[in-house]
Formats: structure tokens, sequence, C-alpha cells
């Protein structure tokens, strides 16, 4: 790729990031989102979440799927979960699902 390619890329991409995040500051205050829409909206970032972690969770690299109690990352995803249910705390939660992780690693292999 030439010179002139990449700075002509990087300027499109640079235009259309621009103009897809500032066309809701824009524009947004014309547009009338229904209460319905707005309820949905609530769970996106969980399911965004969801969909990122899940897969890591259940995708072993040589494996297409393992669901089984030899997977450390599935352990302790559903002890990081359980502990959240009883602490309500989420930077607590990553330190302990860390921890459950690297002992799992350690102990499983």
């Amino acid at each position: 790729m030439a010179d002139w390619e990449i700075w002509v890329t990087i300027a499109a991409l640079t235009v259309a990031t621009a103009a897809t995040r500032s066309s809701f500051w824009l524009v947004g205050h014309h547009i009338t989102i229904p209460k319905r829409v707005q309820e949905m909206l609530r769970y996106a970032p969980a399911c965004a979440l969801a969909a990122i972690i899940a897969p890591d969770m259940l995708l072993v690299s040589d494996h297409p799927l393992v669901v089984s109690l030899a997977n450390p990352k599935l352990l302790a995803g559903v002890a990081a979960t359980v502990f959240y249910l009883w602490r309500k705390n989420m930077l607590e939660t990553i330190v302990f699902g860390m921890l459950v992780f690297t002992a799992l690693r350690i102990w499983l292999h």
C-alpha cells in the first residue's frame, strides 16, 4: 500500500468515526426514543459484556466447546458470579474471579 493510500484510509476512517459519534449529539434532541426501547436499552451493556465474556469462558483453543470441570475459565466465572451475587461489589468480584482462575490454572495444569 502506498503512503497516500494509508493517509486517505486514516482520513476516511476519522471522518466516519466523527460522523457516527457526533450524529447523536447533533440530531439527538430531534429524535424521541419510545419508552419501551429506552427500557430495553438498559440491558445493552450487560448483553454486550456477556457476548464478550461467554465465548472466552466456553471456548478453549483446541476444543470447540468445553463445558466441564476441567475448564478453569468456566469454573472461575461461575465462582465470580456467585461471589458477586453475595457481595454486590464489582471490584472485589474481579479480584476474586482472577484469584480463583489463577489458582485453578495452577492446580489443574
